[in-house]
């Protein structure tokens, strides 16, 4: 089958999935639909947001679709009408089986984790703040239960000591787009001999969760090692960013976003939570070290660098 006679259809959301998108247009690829969310209001002014999927897609002059329910039969009659052979999801709500068991060739995905490894809606995040030194993407077949497909494809990427998850996020999206066009090309050959995830575990080994990330996983825990906080910074910068509440000597607290940390500094007998600042640094204490905080945000400020929120800091607080 020719490039120009495979008909696919796409689903996808954020940032992260336009780059595989962007390919498979790039690549002459008969992208024939895309699915994405319904435009939603943002702003003071509520104005209609669309999704970076969207955005790219209309540029393109492509076929767009935004279901409210991916069950409406009006959807899915759609959806059969553009008889395509091949779905490719990436970044995207979970499908009904009416919808991923539907074309001919399958339907795939394209994770962003080394599965069976970090199942769930946040593997970057969890890759990073769990202090891993090596992460990846997946593409596999949709199957009932969420990321657990039989395996097409994989490849790998250094997680470096500084990196943040932004910065992971980037490098991944890039090899990702690269991967799915290289699985396209496998599925159309017939070259594909996917892999049972249970068949990737060793005897005893449990697939790792990565689930969604709430206000309460990005509150820093002072009591935990300087390393395992220097890993939660940098796993949740810079979005959707780590936090602490400050605490002055009368009880007064606000709250702060952290950024960037130095690298654990260790020390003894510390009382985590505590400050050691000298007009210029701010360190706080963990329960093995210090960490330096290079990057922060006072809630309703902007981003700034450590020296510049100094100006204006007493040493009257405490981290909690």
């Amino acid at each position: 089958m020719e490039k120009k006679d495979l008909r696919i259809v796409f689903f996808g959301t954020p940032e992260f999935a336009v780059e595989s998108l962007k390919a498979l247009v790039e690549n002459d690829y008969n992208v024939v639909g895309v699915v994405t969310v319904p435009d939603k209001p943002a702003g003071r002014g509520r104005h209609l947001l669309e999704s970076d999927v969207k955005q790219y897609a209309v540029s393109q002059g492509l076929h767009v679709m935004q279901p409210v329910k991916l069950k409406d039969e009006a959807f899915v009659d759609e959806l059969r009408s553009l008889d395509a052979h091949l779905f490719i999801v990436i970044a995207f709500r979970m499908l009904p089986e009416v919808v991923w068991g539907m074309p001919p060739m399958g339907t795939f995905n394209l994770h962003a984790s080394l599965l069976p490894k970090y199942r769930g809606a946040a593997p970057i995040n969890w890759a990073v703040m769990n202090g891993d030194k090596v992460t990846g993407v997946t593409t596999f077949f949709l199957k009932h239960e969420i990321d657990t497909g039989d395996v097409i494809e994989q490849r790998s990427i250094e997680i470096g000591r500084q990196d943040n998850v932004g910065v992971v996020y980037d490098r991944l999206m890039t090899l990702g787009a690269g991967m799915v066009l290289n699985t396209v090309d496998s599925i159309v050959a017939g070259e594909v001999k996917a892999i049972p995830q249970d068949q990737m575990l060793t005897a005893g080994e449990q697939p790792t969760p990565a689930p969604k990330i709430f206000k309460e996983t990005c509150r820093i825990d002072w009591t935990r090692t300087a390393e395992e906080v220097y890993n939660h910074t940098r796993g949740l910068s810079p979005y959707p960013a780590a936090w602490t509440t400050l605490v002055d000597d009368k009880g007064t607290e606000s709250v702060i976003k952290i950024y960037e940390t130095g690298e654990p500094e260790p020390a003894q007998d510390l009382i985590p939570g505590t400050i050691k600042a000298d007009g210029k640094t701010m360190r706080v204490a963990c329960a093995d070290g210090w960490l330096e905080i290079k990057q922060l945000q006072l809630a309703g400020k902007k981003r700034m660098e450590a020296d510049a929120f100094m100006r204006g800091f007493t040493l009257n607080h405490r981290c909690k």
